[in-house]
């Protein structure tokens, strides 16, 4: 197995493992790796999700500095809120990155390897591959993932 993807799989089955804990266990993982308590107002979910981002970025990788500028501009500029923001130019699905989409009341974790997608167990070589397991019909992987207009329609 590749390195990046012996990664990929610790950082799956560690955030699956959050999965298992109960919101006392999620305030002990934020305390073992913040240094500091939990805000109490965080429900178990949002714990849990800021826990598995955590993980994953510290593993992985975090944002670069271009998206956290990016992202700080979005904020910044009022004529954005509320409204379409367009992506930059260029931006594809790094390996590392973990996209995730409900359908049917399930939701579906895809990550981004460097040859291709992780999914249940398999790896494809296109988002639209994924799109169509995941669906049983043919879809634009990347639209089907909220990557392009249109998203998930």
């Amino acid at each position: 197995m590749r390195r990046d993807q012996q990664k990929a799989t610790a950082v799956e089955a560690e955030i699956a493992h959050l999965g298992d804990l109960g919101l006392g266990g999620l305030r002990a993982r934020w305390r073992t790796a913040t240094g500091k308590a939990a805000p109490a107002h965080l429900s178990k979910s949002l714990l849990h999700r800021l826990l598995a981002y955590r993980i994953q970025a510290d593993t992985l990788g975090d944002l670069s500095e271009g998206t956290v500028r990016f992202l700080d501009r979005i904020v910044s500029d009022r004529s954005l809120q509320g409204g379409s923001i367009p992506l930059p130019d260029g931006e594809v699905v790094k390996p590392g990155a973990v996209l995730v989409r409900e359908w049917e009341g399930v939701s579906h974790r895809v990550m981004a390897l460097a040859d291709g997608y992780a999914w249940n167990g398999g790896t494809y070589k296109s988002l639209s591959q994924v799109a169509r397991a995941i669906t049983g019909t043919r879809w634009n992987g990347p639209r089907f993932f909220g990557l392009r207009d249109g998203a998930g329609q």
